[in-house]
């Protein structure tokens, strides 16, 4: 595939102790070394590392020192030859070597556009592209080794078996179609399809079973902190993240807004969001901050409902108890460190089945309940990270539940003793919505769309 020379800055922008212009095609190489003053980068061997000094061609004078990495395809990421300018990270610096490469006859790249490459040119299929983005994107050591496991092809290995059975199964209707020398062929047939359209059916439903945990690995539990004002909700930020996120004092209504921060919690990124005290107000801007707070709450995956152990139960409690009655939550009795005035059976009562867990924030004690609470709640009390099938990624998940639907519908046809070929478009069509996983029945404005995701560089 001919494709352009490509150039971008592929590390964050900002000051830092070096930056990378990346280059890919078939002039990388000769581009760079139109600007680079040491070792003729055209005769070096590939994956080399060179010190040198970038010179203006017009100007002759000294831009940069350098270190440049010369990797010729097909070994590359790209399977392009692919130049890395390693600089001194000023931003003055890292975008005057960029200029330079598109006056020498580089194009800047699109985001994305490295990782695109790398699967238009065969290197990896889309799910592995989609595992790059993850990879970056990971918060949590758990997260990235789904991104790893599935960057390193466990998916597109499982997802290609799949497709290989039922193109084969498919394969045998053809023939048994093109060749029915026998009567009972067609009953043959239709044994072995409802065989192997039951196995691909399980799988999925395996993966599918796990994705809950994948998607979270993936992308974090939205959590939502919420109760009556001045019941600790940002004290029990401040614990979890370890730091003062949030405004703490004695007066009700101080978090007047959301507060966002990510915290790890056994591995599993949570989005903690502190609201602000859901209560009937007249501060203008406090009951912009409630009204927040609600929209926060219809979209949480979790609830953390804190309520104070020295206060007794209050009707703005028992509303909110009511609030998230239908959702995953689990309910902090905060302040245990002072005299006990909740009815406990009472809140008991209200949770149901909800887990409850007695904390003193500022004696620093339960937060490992609350955590035990949280992972038994989505994970069974344990994640298994392990596992080589993770489903991670919303795009598959969608793919996954249209394919059982179709097999759903082949086994259905099989059971009713529908004609075999009628039942062969269920299964074929089972078939095109796997290879929309790794790419291979991709339409290409979707790959357009997914590589416009990624950071410019990568």
């Amino acid at each position: 595939m001919d494709l352009d020379t490509i150039a971008a800055i592929s590390t964050p922008i900002g000051e830092g102790a070096i930056a990378i212009v990346r280059l890919s095609g078939d002039q990388a190489i000769n581009i760079v070394n139109q600007m680079f003053k040491g070792k003729d980068l055209m005769t070096v061997d590939s994956h080399t590392l060179h010190y040198g000094k970038i010179i203006d061609p017009d100007s002759k004078t000294m831009i940069e020192e350098v270190m440049v990495s010369v990797m010729r395809a097909p070994k590359t990421f790209t399977r392009e030859n692919v130049v890395e300018i390693n600089c001194h990270g000023g931003l003055a610096s890292v975008n005057r070597l960029l200029e330079m490469s598109l006056q020498l006859g580089a194009r800047l790249a699109e985001p994305g556009e490295f990782t695109k490459r790398a699967f238009l040119n065969g290197r990896i299929d889309l799910s592995q592209a989609e595992a790059v983005m993850d990879l970056i994107r990971a918060k949590t050591d758990k997260a990235m080794g789904v991104a790893v496991k599935q960057l390193d092809g466990k998916l597109s290995k499982l997802i290609k078996r799949l497709r290989q059975e039922l193109i084969e199964t498919v394969a045998h209707v053809e023939v048994n179609i093109d060749y029915p020398e026998y009567d009972d062929v067609e009953e043959m047939t239709k044994n072995i399809m409802l065989e192997k359209t039951m196995l691909v059916y399980q799988e999925i439903e395996r993966l599918l079973a796990m994705a809950r945990q994948g998607k979270i690995l993936r992308e974090g539990i939205s959590t939502a902190i919420i109760g009556r004002p001045n019941v600790g909700k940002s004290s029990l930020m401040n614990a979890l993240v370890q730091e003062n996120k949030a405004i703490v004092t004695d007066i009700p209504g101080t978090t007047r807004d959301v507060i966002e921060e990510y915290v790890n919690v056994r591995g599993v990124p949570l989005r903690l969001v502190d609201t602000a005290g859901i209560r009937d107000t007249e501060d203008i801007v406090e009951k912009i901050g409630v009204e927040r707070s609600r929209q926060v709450l219809k979209e949480a995956d979790l609830v953390l409902l804190v309520l104070n152990f020295n206060e007794s139960l209050t009707e703005q409690d028992r509303q909110l108890f009511e609030l998230v009655k239908d959702l995953d939550v689990i309910i902090l009795v905060n302040k245990t460190d002072l005299p006990n005035k909740i009815d406990l059976n009472e809140v008991a009562g209200l949770a149901k089945d909800h887990a409850i867990v007695n904390m003193s924030l500022i004696e620093e004690q339960g937060i490992d309940q609350l955590e035990e609470a949280i992972a038994r709640l989505f994970f069974a009390g344990q994640i298994e990270s392990d596992d080589l099938s993770y489903v991670s990624n919303v795009r598959h998940i969608q793919l996954l539940k249209q394919a059982l639907a179709t097999l759903d519908d082949a086994m259905s046809a099989i059971n009713a003793d529908m004609p075999i070929d009628l039942i062969q478009i269920d299964v074929t069509r089972t078939w095109e919505l796997l290879g929309e996983i790794v790419g291979d029945t991709v339409q290409d404005s979707l790959i357009d769309q997914l590589f416009s995701q990624f950071c410019l560089g990568k």
